[in-house]
């Protein structure tokens, strides 16, 4: 931005950007060693905290991705043993997704070393801090959300 000096806004934004690039790289350090992507281990964490399951929309709401994102992800980790997709029992367009017995087991196996490393990683910021950082970032990806309805096409 030659000649222009930018907001705080504007820093805001890459300093959140600039912050989530390096937590997604970095996960690799915990997921790799489990043969799994941080994509992959956000599903096995989402259907890890929903025993009923989860359609794939609700996953792709969940962890703003594209559905056809979602759908790629989920046919891959179903030949692999993790997720299972069964009709819905009232609405024949739509799948639940569950974990099996094997995804829940590595869920299991991954949650422990991601916790630690979420720990390790968030050690400098005490809690109160954490929990107001975690209200904005809330409002501000409520306001992204809102914006990007307004200028849908």
């Amino acid at each position: 931005m030659p000649g222009m000096k930018p907001t705080p806004g504007y820093e805001l934004i890459n300093r959140v950007v600039s912050a989530a690039t390096v937590l997604v790289k970095e996960s690799h350090r915990v997921f790799r060693p489990h043969g799994i992507t941080e994509a992959q281990f956000n599903i096995l964490n989402v259907l890890g905290q929903a025993p009923e399951g989860a359609s794939q929309r609700e996953l792709s709401d969940e962890l703003v991705v594209d559905r056809s994102n979602v759908t790629g992800l989920l046919d891959r980790m179903e030949k692999a043993g993790w997720v299972r997709r069964d009709d819905h029992p009232k609405d024949r367009r739509i799948y639940v997704v569950t974990l099996t017995a094997a995804g829940r087991k590595l869920w299991q196996k991954v949650l422990p070393d991601y916790l630690r490393a979420v720990d390790e990683v968030t050690a400098a910021v005490d809690t109160a801090e954490m929990r107001r950082m975690g209200e904005f970032l809330k409002r501000l990806e409520a306001t992204a959300r809102e914006w990007g309805k307004r200028h849908e096409s």
